[in-house]
């Protein structure tokens, strides 16, 4: 929020209590109507007690939308930098809580499952992965020409 309409709010209310401390030095003066400076005085209150209810209404609002601007962004943000294995253990503890309750599980947790048994089995799925990939050593593959000919046989003769 912009500090200005901070400012005009403060302004508007100094502009009422003004008006407020006018009518009662005039009421010293005895020059008006008592009652009708006491209802002028209660008109002017009343006004003061509408904007205000008016501007707090709406700072209510601007408020709550940068709450739910900054809530948004900060959920964003601990997404982002949450380890995944922190989800693991928050599971873990909720699910010891269900079972202490009485409760049936929700889900089903490997036991004895830790962070680096994962790693371990995303290496050696990668570690399959190159092997599948890489060529076979030149030296024990039969080169075309002899497989057509048929070169690489031994035949049988009989002479």
């Amino acid at each position: 929020m912009k500090l200005h309409v901070l400012q005009e709010f403060l302004d508007l209310n100094q502009a009422f209590e003004s008006v407020v401390r006018g009518l009662e030095r005039t009421q010293r003066l005895t020059l008006f109507d008592k009652e009708d400076l006491h209802y002028t005085r209660a008109e002017i209150e009343s006004a003061r007690a509408d904007a205000n209810r008016e501007f707090l209404d709406k700072l209510g609002e601007i408020v709550e939308q940068d709450s739910t601007l900054a809530y948004k962004f900060c959920r964003q943000h601990d997404r982002k930098t949450k380890d995944p294995f922190d989800l693991y253990l928050e599971i873990k503890e909720r699910e010891e809580a269900r079972r202490k309750k009485g409760l049936p599980p929700r889900v089903v947790l490997l036991p004895g499952w830790d962070q680096d048994d994962e790693e371990q089995a995303k290496k050696r799925a990668a570690d399959k992965r190159r092997k599948a990939t890489r060529k076979p050593k030149p030296s024990s593959v039969k080169s075309a020409r002899q497989v057509q000919t048929g070169a690489a046989r031994t035949p049988d003769r009989k002479k």
